[in-house]
């Protein structure tokens, strides 16, 4: 009796820690995706009040790229075909900043951060 009962115990905190590791990294990819989130459209907005000041065609390059990277992260499975429209809309940004077309550059930005918004919206309301 008293090793059924060491079993159960055992068993019982074998189970616990599991749970609450599992908990823990949920909560992590959780704050790694919505950090990401605020760093995208931080990026994004950072490019477009570059662009209204007139910066270098490299000062405007850099915070597209990092956005570019960070949206990677800013994944959720109901909003992925919206990332993938605000990723193509970031490449349309930098290709149009490369050919120094500022207007054309800082209408694609402000396409993508209004969908990566929206992407954050809909992704804080479900978690």
């Amino acid at each position: 009796m008293k090793l059924f009962k060491n079993i159960v115990v055992s068993i019982a905190l074998a189970s616990m820690a599991m749970i609450s590791s599992t908990a823990f990294a949920g909560k992590a990819e959780e704050a790694k995706v919505r950090e990401a989130a605020e760093g995208t459209i931080a990026k994004v907005e950072e490019a477009i009040a570059l662009i209204e000041k007139g910066a270098d065609k490299a000062a405007v390059l850099a915070p597209i790229g990092e956005a570019r990277q960070l949206q990677k992260e800013f994944r959720y499975e109901q909003t992925e075909r919206s990332r993938q429209y605000a990723n193509n809309q970031l490449k349309a940004a930098r290709e149009a900043i490369d050919k120094g077309e500022s207007q054309p550059a800082e209408a694609a930005l402000r396409d993508a951060l209004k969908i990566l918004q929206e992407i954050k919206v809909t992704y804080d309301a479900a978690h």
